[in-house]
């Protein structure tokens, strides 16, 4: 009987065709070559097609939540961050620093949010040193870790496409009125700082080392 249902079965898709696949069922296997090359333009110089990443997902990552610890939002789709309309306000650079300052009634309005790409440590992790300004004496910098990756997605159409997902692995606090410079060595980076705090006028040099890894 089994036998006769199976034969049944495949002379009606020999003769009516199998249905068509659906949306969900075409599975992505791999990235195509133009995700493939937008995320290395991104681990290259922290751009999407061109566009510098917008500070404000900082916010999202807890740089200007002072008063919880730790990253409550840790992942961002950076390819539809940039050039969104949640983060539309202008974008100033100034030399290798980019910063946000959004204006009433703008969530974040009279707060300005500011990032240096680093570069990328040689297991692709991407290193960003940031500064907060809440438009009090303080400006809070921190560096972060973060890791880069295509992620498959279902768009609203229920089609498969790639999200560029930016993931903070790891924050390492500077201080307020942080000075000092970053330095990536294979996937050792080394914190060299001058200045720690708005009262330290020693000038005197600290050195630390944090190795970039994947938990």
């Amino acid at each position: 009987m089994i036998r006769w249902v199976l034969a049944l079965l495949a002379t009606l898709m020999a003769v009516h065709g199998a249905p068509p696949p659906s949306h969900a069922a075409q599975t992505l296997t791999r990235p195509d070559a133009e995700t493939s090359a937008l995320v290395a333009e991104v681990r290259a110089r922290f751009t999407v097609h061109g566009k510098p990443v917008p500070p404000g997902i900082f916010w999202e990552f807890g740089d200007g939540d002072l008063a919880d610890a730790g990253n409550i939002w840790v992942t961002v789709n950076v390819a539809a961050a940039t050039g969104s309309n949640v983060y539309f306000d202008d974008i100033a650079h100034d030399k290798n620093w980019f910063s946000q300052k959004p204006q009433s009634p703008r969530p974040h309005a009279g707060e300005e949010i500011s990032y240096a790409f680093q570069g990328a440590t040689a297991n692709g992790l991407l290193v960003v040193v940031t500064c907060y300004d809440g438009g009090g004496s303080g400006r809070f910098y921190n560096m972060h870790i973060l890791d880069l990756a295509p992620a498959r997605a279902i768009d609203a159409d229920g089609k498969p496409y790639w999200q560029i997902n930016l993931t903070m692995l790891r924050t390492v606090a500077l201080g307020d009125r942080w000075n000092g410079d970053i330095k990536i060595a294979g996937n050792a980076i080394t914190i060299v700082t001058t200045r720690s705090g708005p009262t330290d006028d020693s000038g005197r040099r600290r050195t630390m080392t944090v190795t970039a890894e994947r938990p």
